[in-house]
């Protein structure tokens, strides 16, 4: 593919980097936006030293995704330092899980933020440029959750379900303006957060799961990588599950 500028939200995440990763093996020049960058002692500086070892250039982007006005400022920096977006992955997301009876506002408030909010914040700053250049790619990490629901996840089910919502209404606005729009919805992968999980509730997952296995990020992001190159120009508004056969519709 031509030589894109992306840009990928929650991209310190494991899945964000890997998906990173991915982008910059297809020639793209990457932007990693992640809010970890300034509140953790993670700050990506080992992982983007390592890739540079290897030949590809990663920029990291502090921001926060649920402020319209540090999206703003993050979207502006990421093209003074790499060019014009033309790849947008929205990857950022939390969990604050609990049965709606135990859940407050604040869990509510924080993942309708940073899940479904953040989509909005992000694409808002980038979506005209991508018109006016004939040209774009947004993918949308949405969620097997998103699509079947999860006990004690309804915040985190209506985020996700609202990401494809947005995603087929933006796919209708910009399809023949050279933007395709779409939805990726993983199962359970093989992170930390899945693996967090208590070792006997994980393991009744993964006997519902016909692969018999967790996801690999690495899985997610060549799903994805496909979806942002040249090749997927006539893939818009779809939801693609890869979630090993676990919820299939």
């Amino acid at each position: 593919m031509f030589e894109r500028v992306a840009m990928v939200t929650g991209g310190i995440g494991e899945l964000g980097r890997s998906i990173c990763e991915r982008l910059t093996r297809q020639g793209c020049r990457v932007a990693a936006l992640d809010i970890a960058l300034t509140t953790n002692g993670d700050d990506g500086r080992g992982w983007q030293a390592g890739l540079a070892r290897e030949g590809r250039d990663i920029a990291l982007i502090a921001g926060d995704v649920t402020d319209f006005d540090s999206c703003a400022h993050a979207v502006a920096r990421a093209e003074s330092e790499l060019g014009p977006v033309d790849i947008l992955v929205n990857c950022a997301g939390i969990t604050r899980d609990a049965s709606l009876g135990k859940l407050d506002k604040g869990g509510w408030d924080a993942v309708l933020a940073t899940n479904l909010d953040s989509v909005f914040n992000v694409t808002k700053h980038v979506i005209d440029g991508m018109t006016q250049r004939g040209f774009g790619r947004i993918v949308n990490i949405s969620s097997l959750n998103g699509v079947k629901g999860q006990f004690g996840q309804t915040n985190y089910s209506a985020a996700k379900a609202g990401m494809h919502g947005f995603t087929m209404a933006l796919a209708r606005e910009v399809a023949r303006k050279g933007v395709t729009v779409n939805t990726v919805s993983p199962g359970y992968m093989n992170t930390r957060m899945v693996e967090a999980v208590p070792r006997g509730i994980l393991d009744r997952i993964v006997e519902e799961i016909p692969v018999g296995r967790l996801g690999d990020t690495r899985e997610i992001a060549a799903l994805v990588g496909f979806l942002c190159s040249d090749e997927a120009a006539f893939i818009t508004g779809a939801n693609y599950s890869i979630n090993g056969g676990h919820h299939m519709h």
